[in-house]
């Protein structure tokens, strides 16, 4: 049986891009923790610490999408090199300012600046979607490039947070801040798999949120992030309340573990299935996932019922963003793209938030809720808009 992974990597070019792009999204999962490490190494203050953070992420999740914008309009390798260079030069700025002890005003500042920072899943998507659009290729790869997004994750915070504690406090966002260069830097060389500058029609104008269809599923992503903002808060909450807080990582761990071995196998499969009614169904199974979590009484339940409940995290994602690469026109691919990223990015912080809140005032396994009630939210979203995702794409599942 011929490996589906093997054959998204025949043609010349992919193997480089994608790597480059793996090495320049860690930044993304690297910077906001990496800040609450050092300042709070430095100041001792996690309010300032999560403040300056806050505005990074906040920042960054503002100006993805009209970064994206310009590279659909003026093409990659114009337009990345730079705000990539805004961006590490504003991380450096706020590396510099931490070190000589600047006024607490200047860290929020050029960690607004170092948001800008384009979202290379979005251009890698992009990419393999240029060469095989209309191909069951394309679901493999987005597959497969889901799986890295949660391979970034996994192992950019560990790696943000030790360089941070083991060498000196600023070590973790240097760290991002050189690899965000690297990676951008071979991405854009590659110039022959970049995706060519699709001209734009009259009744394509303005943004992608204009179209109905992309606001119901950057609203489903919402609450699909905000799930796993609150699951974070709430797994180390727990972990704490059981006296394990070391076991929090294992537990979060079995999550992302879950989606991306399902999301692998998803990549395999040939289901002759719409897309939204895929997309129902995924987000459906997310929402009832989260209704066994209300129960768990130990750590090791905890994780068997994380384990379950990531196995529908990367399929649901895959189906969405192939939703978008079906619904929005090629000349706004990259943006639509990145809108899904950001919908998902604006989510986890959401989660984090309320779910901070509600572990505060009623509990650690009370916090739960809010993923049960992320959920629920994302399903309506799902339900409802689905006559109308249905009349946004043209008839194709995930078929050979």
């Amino acid at each position: 049986m011929a490996n589906p992974y093997r054959e998204i990597f025949s043609a010349p070019g992919t193997k480089a891009f994608s790597g480059a792009g793996l090495i320049a999204r860690m930044p993304i999962s690297m910077v906001g923790i990496g800040i609450i490490t050092m300042l709070a190494q430095l100041h001792g203050s996690y309010w300032l610490a999560g403040g300056v953070a806050a505005t990074f992420a906040l920042a960054s999740a503002l100006l993805a999408p009209q970064i994206s914008r310009w590279v659909d309009r003026y093409g990659q390798s114009r337009i990345l090199p730079g705000v990539t260079a805004i961006g590490v030069s504003g991380l450096l700025a706020l590396l510099l300012c931490s070190h000589f002890g600047a006024p607490d005003w200047t860290l929020f500042v050029f960690a607004a600046l170092s948001g800008c920072m384009p979202s290379m899943s979005a251009m890698v998507r992009a990419r393999w979607t240029e060469l095989y659009r209309g191909s069951p290729k394309l679901h493999t790869a987005f597959s497969f490039e889901s799986v890295l997004d949660e391979v970034s994750f996994i192992i950019g915070p560990p790696i943000s947070v030790g360089l941070s504690v083991a060498l000196f406090p600023q070590a973790g966002p240097l760290a991002a801040a050189i690899l965000l260069a690297i990676g951008v830097s071979v991405f854009v060389l590659q110039r022959k798999t970049e995706p060519p500058v699709h001209p734009r029609s009259n009744e394509h104008g303005g943004s992608v949120l204009r179209q109905g269809a992309v606001v119901i599923l950057l609203l489903a992503l919402l609450g699909l992030g905000t799930i796993v903002g609150t699951v974070d808060v709430v797994s180390v909450a727990f972990a704490q309340h059981q006296g394990q807080p070391a076991a929090a990582s294992i537990v979060l761990s079995m999550y992302a573990f879950g989606s991306c071995v399902a999301g692998l196998i998803f990549g395999t499969l040939k289901l002759n299935m719409p897309l939204p009614k895929l997309f129902v169904l995924g987000a459906l199974a997310t929402s009832v996932t989260m209704v066994p979590l209300m129960w768990v009484d130990s750590v090791a339940t905890l994780a068997v019922g994380m384990l379950v409940a990531g196995l529908f995290f990367a399929p649901t994602l895959i189906t969405a963003m192939g939703l978008v690469e079906n619904i929005v026109p090629p000349a706004k691919l990259t943006e639509g793209l990145t809108w899904m990223i950001t919908g998902l990015g604006m989510g986890v912080a959401l989660g984090a938030v309320l779910g901070g809140w509600v572990v505060d005032a009623y509990g650690a396994q009370a916090g739960f809720t809010v993923s049960l009630a992320a959920g629920g939210v994302m399903v309506l979203f799902a339900v409802l808009g689905y006559r109308l995702l249905q009349d946004s794409t043209v008839p194709r599942a995930i078929a050979a």
